[in-house]
């Protein structure tokens, strides 16, 4: 064996060198193995609309109730009374305008931001958490956000919003679908923009998904 070394290394070491650069290539690069041990994490704040719309999850305070007056103390003594004023002649009358007068007061308040429809995430090949919220303004401009997110991490992971049902087969997912990119985190608050065209009663189905290997991470019934 010694000898069948000594004679073939100047094979050997090459051939070698080109099989860890394979395996490395396959574990890091193709697979992505140590991903599911890395998170991305991301805590992005509510979107930001172009009407200028602000999200809040604030509750407006109720109106406290005025406390209660004392009456006050009672004098012995009477009043002194006030001789009665004498009778002023009336102003006279300006003639009315028919022509009702400008406020010349503009509401500067942003819009609403309201939530349209929500689902919750539900597992299919990857444990997945969360919440996803599509979010409007009362204009066309809407967005889809996860809240309590997590997922596992992995290569190639990307938003769909998609027709079949959150339980359909894996294969299905990506029959009919709309791509909103790459996914931002496996771990948090995100948004992603929805184009206008976009009908959410037929794509309805938000899915995690990973692109290499057609595999649905995760997935959410917008209702």
């Amino acid at each position: 064996m010694r000898a069948f070394l000594r004679r073939n290394w100047k094979i050997l070491v090459p051939v070698g060198v080109v099989g860890l650069a394979i395996a490395y290539y396959l574990v890091f690069v193709f697979f992505a193995f140590h991903l599911l041990f890395v998170d991305d994490k991301v805590n992005e704040s509510g979107p930001l609309f172009d009407s200028g719309a602000v999200m809040t999850s604030e509750a407006v305070p109720e109106p406290s109730e005025p406390a209660p007056s004392e009456p006050a103390p009672e004098s012995s003594e009477p009043a002194p009374s006030e001789p009665a004023p004498e009778p002023s002649e009336p102003a006279p009358s300006e003639p009315e305008s028919s022509e009702p007068e400008p406020s010349g007061v503009e509401s500067d308040e942003p819009l609403e931001v309201v939530r349209l429809v929500e689902g919750s995430f539900i597992d299919r090949s990857h444990p997945t958490e969360g919440v996803a919220v599509v979010l409007n303004d009362g204009t066309q401009q809407r967005f889809l956000r996860f809240e309590d997110f997590a997922t596992d991490n992995g290569p190639d992971l990307n938003v769909y919003l998609s027709s079949a049902p959150p339980d359909a087969s894996a294969g299905a997912f990506d029959d009919d679908f709309v791509d909103l990119g790459d996914l931002k985190g496996n771990i948090g608050a995100q948004n992603y923009e929805i184009p206008t065209d976009v009908d959410l009663n037929h794509h309805s189905t938000v899915v995690i998904w990973c692109v290499r290997f057609s595999v649905a991470f995760g997935a959410a019934e917008l209702s």
